[in-house]
């Protein structure tokens, strides 16, 4: 049992706290034994009162001793509304005491993403991307980290955090490993819904749990006596236990109550206990609180109301009450143990002046409020919160709780709110506040516009919500103009998010024939072809392609709409394999002077990443690698320098691995990808991006002969049927085939092409490199089906010189030679390397090389392969070279 003096009130709930405060002290020496040491995480479990404050001011208290920075937050029942709220107490002080410059070069490249969820820095005009403002605040822990070492943050009530601070301090438990830092956590038991509970339970896995019990009978009877003295008989310490159940909490305050009514701790007086125990909490700290008096009473309730940033001016002018007065209250509500100056030392960024003594108290106080006096207060506190110039943002939590009343202001306060949430990264704080807007209601004339601005507000998290908002939007008046447009093409995407792109297709049809002929018609026809161009199971390929084909016929580039149609024509193109140089006469005409035109860029939200990504891939597949390759790239830049860490990173990532693959660096492809799925794996499984990412790992995978690991990838995420309704490139049935191959299941590996073969038919898709389904069946089926393997290699070259690029007719010319013997497989083998060496693939050209040389039993041309799968990465292509050059005999 944990020892303390009598009347050591600040520690008396460390009683049988032993075990805990020994991890506590075996964390903090850790943290403090290297620079280097990896972060630990501590979560402290148990029921409201049993002395998880008390223990986080022990936590400080041992870690300032030792030298450490301590930086503390504290969640409120009233404050989960207010996004960022606890992160910006943790790390708010130590930036504001930095000078501007001081904290934008820790910050680095994350100020302008962090800065303003932080408070430090103003919001730019773009919504913020939530994933890119988390990983912010983790880069920002990190940096301060280094500054501050040792550095430890304490989180109170983690039940009562904020959204927005579950999700970094989910992330962060994540990265602790590389992150010295000590973070210790509390929190009451039962569940906390939604998002919320889910980020919560990833950090209680992270750290694992220590419950608190409550006191036993013995720890509860010598708190009593180091509280009242020595002499307190055995009868009465057990009826303080039997009162309070052992609660910490409950048992300090009961004896300081006891105190106060100098109460003699004998069993004759026990009988007063009970009594004494129902003041000191619930309704019984209601009446000590108004037996203060009435004036008392309303700064309690002021304060309450506020929950955060209480000072004493503040709570003057909610409260409808002088200076004096007010200074007068709060030492009373100080004096009664309700509120008290936080000390110093655990000062809290935006607590004010005062603080609730206990959160407990916090919430018995803003519960005895009445209901309707709780309202109006709130709306108080909105203007008193604006009137300060905290923003609409700040105000936006008390407008929540306000009655509708057909206000007009209000709504546009709410609106207003919305779009500063959304800047800072709070879409969900956004969507709370244009929900609320819509109960009002607003008038008819901004209703639809309120519906538009909930969509935009929960595209990124709820896309079956955004349907239903922006549908009804569309049925109002209203919108008009470009704002009706965003809207169709906003629930356009939504509708592919939600797998319903042939909705999405009917939609955007819809709308295109409302309008004349001209730039908004032609954008809309042209979002119709893009999610048509990307629909896996769309059946009509050969009328859309003819229709796509005439109406980008007369498109020269001059607006964003002809080029927007140039790009889908020119992969369209591409995907069913026609000319290669067409293609790319298509592609550069949608460009600027070689550049992608102005609205036009990967961080414009006029277009969406997918037509890009159509550029880039076209010419990835036309062998124009260099143009793909700069595409890919400034992607990745730009997402990077807009702090956008969601889909669109996770994309970007992928499509450099492409890139990479497609150049046959198979090293640095591997690296790209798996840091594409790390992403990926936040946004969520079953994505179309998250088949982008699989698809190419497993190929890549394949290439470096690292089947094992291929195949594990892809029953550790799912790469098997179904497949996704859009398209992935590489095609994701092909790639299937090929591994089933390689792991030696053959009959699945013909099946899996010949189904790859028949979805390529339906989508007219012949381009035999994009789609390679053909190359792979023809030699599965050499032994068993020599005819029909030479038909398929016979088709794959026609397509091949069709297409015209030196990799397709190379890889076509290779499949030749596997099915030919002698002196013909030599000279095919022959021209193969030729065509390949020509090309910018150039793990396809190893393989070419290696495969000639056993044809020709050349040593020369095996040395020249083993060098270049070497430098490829391809390990076992290098091996098979290697093995043919170690053990065979006669070569020349």
């Amino acid at each position: 049992m944990t020892e303390v003096g009598p009347g050591a009130a600040a520690s008396a709930s460390l009683w049988e706290r032993d075990e805990e405060v020994a991890a506590v002290l075996r964390a903090v020496d850790t943290l403090c034994a290297d620079r280097s040491s990896s972060g630990s995480l501590l979560l402290f479990e148990g029921e409201a009162g049993l002395g998880k404050t008390a223990l986080l001011a022990e936590t400080r208290h041992l870690a300032e001793r030792r030298g450490c920075t301590v930086w503390s937050a504290r969640s409120g029942e009233t404050l989960r509304s207010v996004p960022f709220n606890v992160v910006r107490q943790l790390l708010q002080p130590a930036l504001l005491s930095l000078m501007p410059e001081e904290a934008r070069e820790y910050l680095g490249d994350w100020y302008d993403i962090a800065g303003p969820a932080l408070g430090i820095a103003e919001p730019g005009d773009r919504h913020a991307d939530p994933q890119g403002v988390c990983d912010g605040l983790v880069a920002a822990v990190r940096r301060l980290a280094k500054r501050e070492w040792p550095l430890v943050l304490l989180i109170d009530d983690a039940h009562w955090a904020d959204q927005e601070t579950l999700r970094w301090l989910a992330a962060f438990a994540e990265r602790l490993d590389d992150l010295s830092v000590l973070v210790v956590v509390t929190r009451r038991p039962g569940d906390v819904g939604g998002d919320s509970g889910r980020h919560l339970a990833a950090v209680g896995a992270a750290a694992g749990i220590s419950t608190l019990n409550a006191l036993t009978p013995q720890a509860t009877a010598g708190l009593t006596r180091a509280t009242l003295g020595p002499h307190a008989d055995a009868a009465f310490c057990r009826e303080v236990w039997a009162v309070t159940a052992g609660n910490p909490y409950e048992t300090v305050e009961l004896l300081a109550k006891c105190q106060d009514s100098e109460i003699e701790p004998v069993e004759a007086r026990a009988g007063e206990l009970r009594a004494l125990n129902r003041s000191a909490r619930g309704g019984g700290l209601v009446a000590r609180l108004e037996d203060l008096g009435i004036d008392a009473t309303r700064f309690a309730w002021a304060a309450a109301i506020l929950g955060t940033g209480i000072t004493v001016d503040l709570v003057a002018r909610l409260a409808t009450m002088g200076r004096d007065e007010a200074a007068r209250c709060a030492e009373l509500l100080c004096g009664a143990r309700i509120l008290t100056r936080p000390a110093p030392a655990g000062a809290r960024g935006g607590d004010g002046d005062l603080e609730f003594v206990h959160p407990l108290i916090a919430s018995a106080v803003y519960h005895s409020i009445p209901d309707a006096l709780c309202t109006a207060m709130h709306g108080i506190a909105a203007q008193v919160v604006t009137d300060c110039g905290l923003g609409a943002a700040a105000a936006s939590r008390h407008l929540l709780q306000v009655h509708p009343d057909d206000d007009e202001e209000l709504v546009e306060q709410l609106r207003l709110a919305a779009r500063e949430h959304l800047a800072v990264g709070a879409p969900d704080a956004a969507r709370r506040c244009l929900e609320r807007a819509l109960l009002e209601p607003p008038t008819p004339e901004v209703h639809a516009r309120v519906l538009y601005e909930l969509g935009c507000a929960t595209l990124l998290t709820a896309p079956a919500r955004t349907i239903e908002h922006l549908q009804r939007a569309l049925s109002m008046p209203g919108l008009d103009g470009d704002t009706r447009v965003d809207a169709v093409w906003r629930l356009s995407q939504a509708l592919l998010h939600n797998d319903q792109l042939e909705e999405a297709v009917r939609t955007v049809e819809a709308e295109a024939a409302r309008h004349e002929p001209g730039p908004t018609r032609l954008r809309l026809q042209a979002v119709q072809f893009m999610w048509e161009g990307i629909h896996a199971g769309e059946s009509s390929s050969p009328d859309r392609s003819e229709r796509l084909a005439r109406l980008a016929a007369g498109c020269t580039g001059r607006d964003n709409p002809e080029r927007a149609l140039l790009i889908l024509r020119g992969f369209d193109a591409m995907t069913h394999g026609e000319s290669a140089e067409e293609v790319v006469e298509l592609c550069d005409r949608a460009l600027v002077n070689g550049r992608l035109a102005p609205g036009l860029g990967w961080t414009d939200p006029e277009w969406g990443i997918e037509l890009l990504l159509m550029l880039a891939s076209a010419y990835a597949y036309c062998d124009r690698l260099d143009r793909a390759d700069a595409l890919y790239n400034e992607a990745l830049r730009a997402y990077e320098t807009a702090g956008w860490s969601g889909g669109h990173l996770a994309l970007a990532h992928a499509y450099v691995g492409l890139g990479h693959r497609r150049r046959g660096r198979l090293k640095e492809a591997e690296a790209s990808l798996r840091e594409s799925l790390r992403f990926a794996e936040r946004v969520g499984r079953g994505l179309p991006l998250y088949w982008t990412a699989t698809c190419n790992l497993v190929d890549t995978l394949i290439a470096r002969g690292h089947v094992e690991e291929a195949w594990e990838i892809a029953e550790r995420y799912g790469f098997a049927p179904p497949y996704p309704t859009t398209i992935v490139i590489p095609d994701p049935r092909s790639v299937r085939g090929r591994l089933l191959l390689a792991v030696g299941r053959t009959k699945d590996g013909i099946n899996e092409l010949e189904a790859a073969e028949k979805a390529a038919a339906v989508r007219g898709h012949h381009n035999p490199v994009m789609v390679p389904w053909a190359v792979d069946l023809a030699l599965a089926l050499a032994t068993e089906d020599p005819a029909r393997a030479g038909r398929l290699a016979a088709d794959v070259r026609r397509q091949a010189e069709r297409f015209g690029t030196d990799t397709a007719i190379g890889e076509a010319l290779r499949c030749a030679a596997a099915l030919e013997t002698g002196q013909r497989a030599v000279r095919l083998a022959a021209r193969a390397v030729a065509y390949l060496e020509a090309s910018p693939c150039q793990y396809e050209h190893a393989a070419a090389r290696v495969e000639h040389g056993i044809l020709a039993r050349s040593t020369a041309e095996l040395e020249r392969g083993l060098a270049l799968a070497r430098s490829c990465g391809a390990d076992g292509l290098a091996a098979r070279a290697r093995q043919v050059l170690e053990s065979a005999s006669g070569l020349r």
